[in-house]
């Protein structure tokens, strides 16, 4: 089995390859490298037997020029993410993510089959707005709250992604499943994520703990179990043409609480203080898991604590990433 991985140097991409590397198939990495390359964790990858890495920009479509065909997978996972880098730079999102996206769909040949990774961010103006249910489904319709609202630049490449792929996989005769991340969290995610960033002030310290947003409920979803679900869904034919959700709709979690948990896995006591939540920020997240256990049998396995435990180790052990 070869796969081909779009943006394999990021955080899902990276342990998807390292996933499907152990399984025996042949990984090729395709990545700008815009987190760097001194990474023990990519080092380790990228030595093994079977597994190429390419460093090109996939925004320039000549990044494709080179690539054969003949794929058994391809996922597309490079995006601009982050509600930092979103709200510094939202056109940079668009242009990157909607780029990568348009031209993958002008290279890629028929009977190939294509992963998009898209949000549960598509439906924070619903949510918002009290006319979406939560625990939330896939035929939840989306819509567009503020689309002058830089936050939402990120859900607006998606959708943009979302129905091109399956416009156009009808079109041109390839496979594509869509599937809407909620909360995927764990080792080497960068900085800028509740739970890694919860960690890194815990281990340095921070007296008073501010926990924004302490109010606040999402459902979290390890990088193991998503990586699980993502490889369940290419390996099943009634997968295709569908939007699927990828999360863990078992342990849904107060901030506040989790905010506790980070604490206790550190040692730490600090005196804890409640912060307003970001602009944008919805007050409930946790999809509806139906569809994709109807498709794949998946089940979650990673406890909130299990993962937590297991993040905070490894950024204990790597600090924050540069």
């Amino acid at each position: 089995m070869r796969a081909l991985l779009l943006g394999g140097a990021g955080f899902i991409g990276l342990h998807l390859a390292r996933r499907l590397s152990t399984e025996g198939y042949e990984v090729t990495i395709v990545d700008d490298f815009s987190r760097g390359r001194q990474d023990g964790d990519l080092d380790e990858l990228i030595a093994r037997p079977g597994v190429k890495v390419i460093s090109a920009d996939l925004t320039d479509p000549s990044a494709y020029a080179g690539l054969p065909h003949g794929w058994d997978q391809i996922y597309l996972l490079a995006a601009v993410v982050g509600v930092r880098n979103v709200e510094k730079d939202p056109a940079r999102v668009v242009r990157v993510n909607t780029l990568a996206a348009m031209h993958l769909l002008d290279w890629i040949a028929p009977g190939e089959r294509v992963f998009f990774a898209s949000t549960s961010e598509v439906y924070a103006g619903g949510v918002d707005a009290g006319v979406v249910s939560v625990p939330t489904g896939e035929d939840i319709p989306v819509m567009i709250s503020d689309i002058t609202a830089p936050r939402f630049a990120y859900a607006a490449s998606k959708l943009l992604g979302e129905a091109a792929f399956l416009h156009t996989a009808r079109a041109k005769g390839f496979e594509t499943v869509v599937g809407r991340f909620h909360n995927v969290y764990g080792p080497r995610m960068g900085a800028d994520h509740v739970i890694p960033e919860m960690s890194l002030r815990a281990q340095a310290g921070e007296d008073p703990f501010l926990v924004p947003g302490a109010d606040q409920f999402r459902a979290f979803c390890h990088v193991d179990d998503a990586v699980e679900a993502m490889v369940r869904l290419m390996t099943t034919p009634e997968a295709a043409g569908q939007i699927v959700h990828i999360g863990n709709d078992r342990e849904e979690a107060n901030i506040g609480d989790l905010a506790k948990l980070v604490l206790r896995v550190a040692g730490a006591n600090p005196v804890v203080a409640a912060t307003p939540a970001p602009p944008g920020s919805v007050r409930r997240r946790c999809p509806d898991l139906t569809r994709l256990r109807s498709l794949t049998g998946y089940e979650p396995k990673v406890s909130l604590e299990e993962g937590v435990r297991s993040t905070y180790a490894w950024y204990a052990e790597h600090g924050r990433p540069s």
